[in-house]
């Protein structure tokens, strides 16, 4: 179905290539997973199946790639569309119309299809992905996580024979994630769809994959079956870590098989606890937040909802897509709407309430990464965004970049923002934020994107901001992240705030928001591969 024979992809001459003398073949019913640190070259790969590379991107091909029969460099995008369909990281940036139904049919109008046929269709695929209640909502309205799942309806519409998919689950909680690649899989299974996806979250994914693409960075691809790969690669899903940690053979891909051969490391684990959460109610109070309200039209966001931020605690807000999360951040930093309650962040002169500030002086209290980094970015070169946030919070010359070099070292001054990748972007967006030094850093899915080891830095990072007296709040659908790095998970539903407690305590309650290692070693309260590893490290210690 689609063969990739000595395809070399360069951008710049001279430049090193995303892809070097690539060949495979990936056959049809086929699921296909594409694995990578950020920046390795996935997305060129995927941009290569349905022409976007090098028709759309510019740069050079060599070599062929050949989808269903058709030579990419003969066919341009519009010529593989009935075949090829794709779903780009940022689902707003493919939107073209401006409700959910229409964005479903807009792509069988341009395929000419019959008005019986596209409604049949229109209506399976809200079944399908669970969104026939969003019909009618104007795309803008949705969700991170909405949006998500209506980008992926609109090209499924189609019935393509090649279905390639860039970061699919980023932006869905959970259950929502479950739900698509459920769908997915029925497709690969049931109707013999070929799917090629890139993913970083590979615990969600790697279970349902035949095989297993990896992208080491030098331009190779590693190629075959997952549990082969992932034995050999330097980034690997919790499970697969505990696996090695365990020396469990073959690497175990799912939960089910992972608990069939943890027997010996519960046994290894009995009469070990995990270290107990540190005492939070009595740092000092950095924000607090009462009966806040915000409404769109039809629906309320958050329906009177009381928070309490603590300094030097890192606090983690999840629930399903929906739910408020984004809705109650940006109520509370002051940019975005509230209609009702209010909110006092702690200062040296007293409590103020940032609404009522100018935004320069807002920042300096709460500051706000929204879900795209990129929003806060607008300027034409990293060092100008750096000055810009300088001048800005009358901080001395230096300090934004100073911060930046922290966060990502090296960062070239004259690249354009919107040429950085995610985890460049957002420790740009995060380095301009935290140039005001504000007491509340407020980051609301700040991890789409980044792969395992960009995650550790981000955890390191936030850990860092912790322990400098900072309260931060990071609203996220990664399970794992939470684990690993907050003190505290708040639950939301409906507006509403549903759980709120230490992380064990909420996340070991919900099979829903329960890590892959608590899963395995259930009922015993470990969260991370991190805990047990320093757990086996204690009990093997002398006496």
């Amino acid at each position: 179905m689609i063969i990739f024979d000595r395809v070399t992809v360069r951008y710049v001459e001279g430049g090193s290539p995303p892809l070097r003398d690539v060949t495979l073949r990936v056959e049809e019913g086929e699921l296909c997973l594409v694995a990578g640190r950020t920046g390795a070259g996935k997305s060129t790969l995927l941009r290569a199946i349905n022409g976007l590379v090098p028709h759309f991107t510019g740069g050079t091909l060599h070599g062929t790639v050949t989808v269903d029969g058709r030579d990419t460099r003969r066919h341009p995008p519009r010529d593989l569309a009935d075949v090829v369909g794709v779903v780009g990281q940022d689902p707003m940036a493919g939107f073209v119309t401006d409700t959910v139904e229409e964005e479903l049919a807009y792509g069988m109008e341009q395929l000419a299809l019959p008005p019986t046929v596209m409604r049949k269709r229109v209506e399976e695929t809200l079944d399908l992905l669970g969104i026939a209640d969003l019909r009618d909502r104007p795309l803008r309205t949705l969700s991170g996580g909405q949006q998500q799942r209506v980008a992926i309806g609109a090209v499924l519409t189609a019935h393509p024979r090649v279905l390639v998919l860039d970061e699919p689950t980023s932006a869905l909680d959970p259950t929502a994630a479950e739900d698509v690649l459920a769908t997915v899989t029925r497709l690969v299974h049931d109707l013999g769809v070929t799917v090629v996806l890139a993913e970083h979250r590979l615990e969600r994914v790697v279970q349902y994959a035949d095989r297993l693409l990896y992208l080491p960075g030098d331009g190779s691809v590693m190629d075959g079956t997952p549990a082969t790969v992932l034995a050999h690669i330097d980034i690997a899903p919790p499970l697969i870590e505990l696996g090695r940690l365990a020396g469990w053979t073959p690497l175990p891909l799912s939960v089910r098989d992972a608990r069939r051969q943890a027997s010996d490391l519960r046994r290894r684990l009995a009469g070990v606890d995990p270290p107990p959460p540190e005492t939070m109610t009595e740092r000092a109070a950095a924000l607090t937040a009462r009966k806040i309200v915000v409404r769109y039209p039809g629906t309320v966001a958050v329906a009177g909802v009381d928070v309490d931020l603590r300094s030097g605690e890192v606090v983690a807000l999840m629930g399903r897509n929906g739910s408020g999360k984004s809705s109650l951040l940006w109520a509370v930093q002051g940019s975005g709407p509230r209609h009702g309650g209010t909110v006092d962040v702690a200062g040296p002169q007293g409590t103020v309430d940032p609404k009522r500030l100018p935004a320069g002086r807002a920042r300096r209290h709460v500051g706000l990464v929204p879900q795209n980094s990129g929003d806060l970015l607008y300027l034409e070169t990293v060092d100008a965004e750096c000055a810009q946030a300088d001048r800005e919070t009358a901080a001395p010359t230096g300090t934004c970049r100073a911060l930046l070099d922290q966060l990502t070292p090296g960062l070239p001054a004259d690249r354009h923002p919107r040429d950085l990748s995610e985890g460049q972007r957002l420790a740009l967006a995060l380095a301009v934020q935290l140039t005001a030094a504000p007491p509340v850093v407020l980051l609301d899915e700040p991890t789409r994107g980044l792969d395992y080891h960009a995650k550790r830095q981000f955890t390191e990072v936030v850990r860092a901001l912790a322990a400098a007296g900072r309260a931060v709040v990071v609203a996220t659908h990664d399970v794992e992240l939470v684990a690993a790095l907050a003190d505290r998970v708040i639950v939301m539903a409906e507006g509403d705030i549903v759980s709120d407690g230490s992380t064990a305590e909420v996340m070991l309650a919900s099979p829903a928001f329960a890590p892959q290692v608590a899963k395995v070693l259930a009922p015993a309260p470990w969260l991370t591969v991190e805990q047990v590893a320093t757990a086996l490290t204690q009990t093997q210690a002398p006496a």
